[in-house]
């Protein structure tokens, strides 16, 4: 009969990481609303509703688009988009806090929880915060009409996983920072706001010059976007496919692996 204070299994000790989340979350909801609710149906609003029907009405876009409205092109990317936004913020202040303001990292790991399901329970509530998020975000876009089948559904999970393979990165570069985070502004300021704007967003990346083209092939986004583009449209190509899912989890294992030991060396001191 195994004791009741017997440490939990590896997968269990995550659970309960989540479980910590979940508990704050769910008391402090409003405090997030914004950003990770209100913030992306804002742009799908402006730039998908507004903007688009200007598109629409101009008939210029209809072979980028695919000959789809621009509303149904961009809803996709707009999941993909808020998914990344959301795992760098999550991944950032909040982690250094952990290590040292609140310290809550320190105070999990005075138990049986090690580094190691710390960093995943956290990586783990992103995740399905993430996708609690878009559930809401897909159901406004089916209503204002940017919802052309059951392949957003699938849509959903390509933006989480690239959602996840960003938190996972940045959640490692996190447990490094020892100052009051002004590195984040770096990560925000040349990361995240270039990979948005040209990561095929809001128009195809073969629109930009030949020089340029590269530095969006090796973005998250592109990855997440495209697959998120095929699902949603319908329009699935093999091998495409393939290597944006490989690339995607390929940086997902990377950093899993990355936070995990640097969280381990952080609270090992």
């Amino acid at each position: 009969m195994t004791s009741p204070l017997a440490p939990p299994g590896y997968g269990r000790g995550v659970l309960i990481v989540v479980e910590h989340f979940w508990t704050w979350y769910r008391r402090n909801w409003r405090a997030t609303a914004v950003s990770s609710v209100l913030q992306p149906l804002l742009f799908l609003l402006a730039f998908g509703v507004g903007f688009g029907s200007l598109v629409d009405r101009g008939g210029g876009a209809a072979a980028a688009t695919g000959g789809v409205s621009y509303l149904v092109y961009l809803a996709p990317a707009l999941l993909a988009v808020s998914a990344v936004q959301s795992a760098a913020f999550e991944s950032t202040y909040p982690v250094l806090s952990g290590f040292k303001w609140q310290r809550i990292y320190h105070a999990m790991t005075a138990g049986p929880i090690t580094p190691g399901q710390v960093a995943l329970g956290h990586l783990a509530w992103v995740a399905a915060k993430m996708a609690g998020s878009g559930a809401i975000y897909i159901v406004v876009i089916a209503l204002v009409g940017g919802v052309t089948g059951p392949g957003i559904v699938v849509s959903l999970l390509a933006a989480v996983l690239t959602g996840a393979a960003v938190a996972s990165l940045v959640t490692a570069f996190a447990a490094t920072v020892e100052t009051e985070g002004g590195a984040f502004n770096v990560i925000f300021r040349f990361v995240v706001i270039p990979m948005t704007l040209f990561s095929g967003t809001f128009f195809p990346v073969d629109r930009l010059p030949a020089v340029v083209r590269p530095l969006a092939w090796v973005s998250p986004l592109w990855h997440g976007t495209e697959l998120a583009r095929m699902a949603a449209l319908g329009r699935w190509t093999l091998f495409p496919a393939l290597g944006h899912l490989a690339y995607l989890s390929a940086l997902l294992a990377v950093g899993v692996v990355l936070a995990t030991r640097l969280f381990t060396r952080r609270l090992a001191r």
